[in-house]
C-alpha cells in the first residue's frame, strides 16, 4: 500500500484535532501511505485568538504545518478530516476551504477520492456525529468514497462508539476524555486500505 498518497486536513484552534490528524499520520504511515498533514487556513481575527491563550499558543506551535492547497487534494488518493464541532456542524474555516474546491469537483478531480472525517467536541454529545455527517454530505456532491470506521474493531468501542468516525471529548484544558488514539489509527489505516483497493481496481 506504500502507493497510497493520504492528505490529513484538520482545522484545530487549540489543539485537539491537530492531536488527532498526528494519530492519523503516524496510521497511515504505519500501513504504508505517503502522508502529508496539512491545516486550512484561520480565519478567526487576531482580537479574538490573542483573547485565548491556549489558541495563540497552539497557531504559534503550529507555525510550521503547511496551509491545505488545491493541489493537495488533486494529490491525494485519500483524504482524513479533523475538525471541532461549531453548533453541529462544519467549522468556518474548514467550511471556508472546502467551498474553494468547485473548480477541481467541476473537473471531475475529486470523484473517487477516499474520505473519512473525526470530530471534537467540549461534551460527549457536542455535535461531533453531526458534524461528520454534514462534512460527509460534501463529499457526496464530490463523488468521494466514504470509509466510515463502521464497527470494524474492538477499538472504537473503547474509544465511544461511534461509526462515522472517531469523535473525542475535550474539556477546557485540552484533557481528551476517551483514549482514542488507538480509534485513530484504525480508522486511518483502514482508510488507507480502501484507497489502495479502489486505486488497484481502477489501474
Amino acid at each position: 500500500m506504500s502507493n497510497v498518497k493520504l492528505a490529513v486536513i484538520y482545522y484545530s484552534s487549540t489543539g485537539t484535532n491537530y492531536k488527532l490528524a498526528s494519530w492519523a499520520e503516524e496510521g497511515a504511515k504505519e500501513a504504508g501511505a505517503e502522508v502529508k498533514v496539512l491545516k486550512v487556513p484561520e480565519l478567526a481575527p487576531q482580537s479574538a485568538i490573542e483573547s485565548n491563550e491556549a489558541w495563540k499558543a497552539h497557531l504559534e506551535a503550529t507555525q510550521h504545518v503547511p496551509e491545505v492547497t488545491l493541489d493537495d487534494l488533486e494529490w491525494a488518493d485519500a483524504i482524513i478530516f479533523s475538525v471541532p464541532t461549531r453548533f453541529g456542524n462544519v467549522p468556518a474555516q474548514m467550511k471556508q476551504f472546502l467551498d474553494t474546491t468547485g473548480g477541481l469537483w467541476f473537473q471531475g478531480k475529486l470523484a473517487n477520492k477516499v474520505v473519512s472525517a473525526m470530530a471534537s467536541a467540549s461534551n460527549p454529545h457536542g455535535g461531533q456525529e453531526a458534524t461528520i455527517l454534514s462534512l460527509y454530505t460534501t463529499m457526496y456532491h464530490w463523488g468521494a468514497i466514504v470509509a466510515a470506521p463502521g464497527y470494524t474493531d474492538q477499538v472504537l468501542f473503547e474509544a465511544g462508539g461511534n461509526p462515522y468516525g472517531t469523535s473525542v471529548t475535550a474539556d477546557q484544558d485540552g484533557n481528551l476524555k476517551e483514549n482514542v488514539e488507538p480509534a485513530v489509527k484504525h480508522q486511518a489505516k483502514r482508510t488507507v486500505m480502501v484507497a489502495d483497493s479502489i486505486k488497484k481496481g481502477m489501474q
